[in-house]
């Protein structure tokens, strides 16, 4: 099946980006609006959106807080009926155990894994009323084994990936198509708080045809940049003395 094909699903078709007045999800916005896509953002500086949604076709900007219960569901009942949600919210503070800030590991669990579930739980039962939709959830390579310096951004990451993988399992095979994308670094204001030299970094850009590809397969899940996924899936299967050694070292 062509691409071009592939691409025409979206024409007409109406996406809620959650976490899109820049980065990755203003990219994938962009990218989802050439296809012929009706694009709704959502994030939480209006300003912000306002600004993002006049650089998109046929955009909508709805300001939201997804660490806010009632704010998510006036948000949804704004946006209306829908085709298709991506989940794209998140917010990162490096951290080691050593130096946990507990109002900083709750900001990320609240945000990146409990903010998903509530954006989920707001335009799920819909869908699924209608046997016909597509969720699209943002995991993280880090979200596959535990790793150095990422209390609260891993573990919560990895909360994402697997509420895609029970959504999935209880829907598959019906009209409602769930998606996982697993993305590196990529260059934006949250890794720009890295000091570290961050392997395969990519431009939102590149991330968003990553999961624009992924939208327009049949896949399940895709972790890119491949390369460099493929280094923290073997990881999943080392034993703990090899891999702790491998991922951090003393």
């Amino acid at each position: 099946m062509s691409a071009d094909f592939q691409s025409n699903r979206f024409l007409g078709k109406t996406y809620w980006l959650v976490g899109a007045s820049e980065g990755l999800g203003l990219a994938l916005a962009q990218r989802l609006a050439s296809a012929g896509a009706n694009v709704v953002i959502s994030a939480r500086s209006a300003a912000k959106l306002e600004e993002a949604a006049a650089s998109i076709p046929r955009a909508r900007a709805v300001a939201m807080d997804v660490g806010n219960s009632a704010s998510v569901t006036a948000a949804a009942a704004t946006v209306g009926t829908i085709d298709g949600m991506v989940f794209l919210a998140g917010i990162y503070t490096p951290m080691t155990a050593q130096n946990w800030n507990p109002a900083e590991v709750e900001a990320m669990c609240d945000i990146n894994f409990t903010g998903c579930a509530r954006v989920v739980g707001a335009v799920l039962p819909a869908m699924v009323a209608r046997d016909a939709g597509h969720v699209v959830i943002t995991g993280s390579l880090s979200g596959f084994r535990g790793l150095p310096g990422a209390i609260g951004y891993a573990a919560s990451k990895a909360g994402t990936m697997v509420l895609a993988e029970c959504l999935y399992a209880d829907l598959r095979g019906t009209g409602v198509k769930v998606q996982l994308g697993n993305p590196g670094f990529i260059r934006t204001r949250l890794t720009d708080k890295n000091t570290f030299k961050m392997p395969f970094l990519m431009e939102p850009a590149q991330a968003a045809e990553e999961m624009f590809t992924l939208m327009t397969s049949n896949k399940f899940s895709r972790s890119f940049p491949a390369a460099f996924a493929a280094f923290f899936r073997i990881g999943n299967f080392m034993p703990n003395w090899l891999y702790y050694r491998l991922f951090a070292p003393k």
